[in-house]
């Protein structure tokens, strides 16, 4: 058994979390995942001015328990690199000297592919090459680096851009010796990691039905006691808060995925033949998983310099709500015409209950972006300010004028695999061998040719188009009783950002309800009950085995969390906005 600890989901998580994991039980491996899509354009900006370009948090969290993970013999992996992984692994042999500890630290480079012709590259819907020279272009790495640094006798292991499951998938291989064709094991640790990466959603954080959950202000982050055929338990330390459950597992499970079939550098895991058990209070099984030969793409992820944006919200309150917005908007672009602006939105956001005859408050929402920073700027935002006594009776602004911020957008593309070469280093040598382990020509495990498995296909087009992985249960709840509620009765559902698009997983706790929700909640309904979703391209996947499906909304987002100019620009509540839609729900089933 290999015990793999989570500290961190994000960029800004929860400082202390490294010393919970530490010091609350015992772990071989502490990792952390710094590196969300939105953090290369940070870490870019950073670097543009100066400073680090890599997460400076992970130093003040191995600050506090490298002493105690030397003494224990806990390995730390984490991809806290970022744009500078030497720079990163630098900065922590410093702080091994200055505390006075013997530490060898390897870091991995080979995901930076700025200023490399990408003429190979293409866009994983149209095709196409790259239009721009990106500010950065990372390929997403596997976990057989990071296995080659730990083979080398490293302590900690500091990565640039890796797949968010490889932190745990290199410490698999480094303890069982997974070949690459052993695709069952390495899909159930590529699963594996993907449930700890996100930190305490996997623990109770985030969960729909979030009054299950005990302590959740002290929510313990995760770890998973890894085996040698890949299956593992999802727990967390004893006397922290938070829950581990089959529902809180679920519920990440379905964060941020696409196809049944989640593609990855190492292998294909099969997320329809997960299978999960309860074993016991915060313990959760997950095993059965099933692998498959990895694509012959890696994803890259660029990131483009886009222009500037601003955002002023007023206030609406009262009667007449829409008609006080319609001449709020007129107001401003009698000042500052809208017609300039290369980008302009509008987001009308109600409060509470919403709107109705008899009144309420809502949001006006208004983003422009253009190229000029000072028209999207104080032009833009002192224009909003000036209509202030003469606008809708009860006008205020929630946001003073400002200047514009820099913004930019992520677009994903795909690289032929054979052509990224990872590299290993450590305490500054290279690593002799191939730690490139499965990317390079004729690798074991790996497909050749344009039929392989796991080349991404195109998605069919239109909203009722249900891509499915068993057929529907004909006629469940058909002719039974029914009563007008909310569908998070009996449903839960976590949603978030696939760059331009939103995932909405949605899940119920036993056969019968799925049978119901299965051939009840189609694409088309859903974008009934979400009219923000309505006229756009859905996919929606079934996955049984967890109760569950899953939709994919392509364009949601538009160019990304960056660029995002919706409120939840994340789409991180959408699928709270589900649960609170009315449906039609079988009496029975409640």
């Amino acid at each position: 058994m290999l015990r793999v600890a989570n500290c961190s989901g994000f960029y800004g998580d929860r400082l202390s979390a490294a010393r919970e994991m530490v010091e609350g039980g015992p772990i071989d491996v502490l990792t952390g995942d710094w590196l969300a899509e939105l953090t290369m354009l940070i870490l870019a900006g950073s670097r543009a001015k100066g400073r680090p370009g890599y997460a400076t948090t992970f130093l003040r969290q191995l600050e506090e328990v490298l002493g105690t993970c030397v003494e224990r013999g806990v390995r730390i992996v984490s991809n806290a690199g970022g744009l500078d992984p030497a720079g990163c692994a630098g900065a922590v042999a410093g702080l091994a000297d200055r505390l006075g500890l013997r530490v060898r630290v390897a870091h991995v480079t080979g995901d930076d592919l700025s200023g490399r012709d990408l003429r190979d590259a293409r866009d994983p819907d149209t095709g196409e090459r790259p239009a721009a020279t990106p500010l950065t272009a990372n390929a997403y790495l596997g976990g057989r680096p990071i296995a080659a640094a730990l083979s080398a006798g490293a302590d900690v292991v500091v990565t640039g851009r890796v797949t968010d499951a490889a932190l745990v998938t290199g410490p698999g291989i480094w303890r069982y010796g997974w070949r690459p064709d052993d695709h069952d094991a390495l899909a159930g640790s590529v699963v594996a990691g993907h449930v700890i990466e996100c930190g305490c959603q996997a623990t109770g954080g985030n969960y729909a039905f979030f009054r299950e959950v005990p302590d959740p202000a002290r929510c313990g982050f995760p770890l998973v006691e890894l085996a040698a055929d890949g299956s593992c338990v999802v727990t967390k330390h004893p006397g922290t808060g938070g829950l581990v459950s089959v529902g809180t597992v679920t519920a990440q499970l379905l964060y941020e995925i696409g196809s049944p079939r989640y593609l990855g550098p190492d292998a294909v895991a099969r997320f329809d033949t997960i299978e999960l058990e309860q074993q016991g209070a915060d313990r959760v099984r997950i095993s059965g998983v099933r692998g498959e030969a990895p694509p012959p793409d890696l994803k890259v992820a660029l990131t483009y310099p886009a222009g500037y944006r601003n955002t002023m919200t007023l206030v609406l309150t009262g009667l007449d709500i829409e008609a006080k917005a319609r001449l709020a908007e007129e107001a401003v672009w009698a000042r500052v015409p809208k017609e300039t602006f290369d980008e302009v939105h509008v987001e009308l956001v109600p409060l509470g209950a919403g709107l109705s005859p008899a009144g309420g408050t809502a949001l006006l929402r208004i983003t422009v972006l253009d190229a000029d920073p000072g028209k999207a700027g104080r032009v833009f935002s002192s224009a909003v300010v000036e209509t202030a006594l003469a606008s809708y009776p009860g006008c205020y602004a929630l946001t003073p004028p400002g200047n514009a911020t820099p913004y930019g957008v992520y677009r994903p593309a795909l690289i032929p695999a054979e052509t990224v070469r990872p590299r290993v280093w450590l305490d500054g040598e290279e690593v002799g061998g191939d730690g490139a382990g499965p990317y390079g020509p004729g690798a074991p495990g790996r497909p050749d040719g344009p039929e392989a498995p796991g080349r991404l296909e195109p998605a069919p087009r239109g909203v009722g188009d249900d891509l499915v992985t068993e057929p529907v249960p004909p006629g469940v709840g058909d002719g039974l009783e029914t009563v007008r509620t909310s569908l998070g009765t009996i449903v839960g559902a976590r949603s978030g950002d696939k760059g331009g698009d939103a995932n909405l997983g949605v899940w119920v706790s036993t056969p019968e309800r799925f049978g119901w929700l299965a051939g009840h909640l189609t694409a088309e309904r859903l974008a009934r009950l979400l009219p923000a979703v309505a006229g756009l391209r859905i996919e929606r996947f079934e996955l049984p085995n967890l109760l569950a499906l899953n939709f994919v909304v392509h364009g949601l987002l538009g160019r990304g969390v960056s660029a995002g100019t919706r409120l939840d620009a994340q789409a991180k509540a959408l699928g709270e906005e589900l649960r609170a839609a009315l449906t039609d729900v079988p009496r029975a089933l409640l």
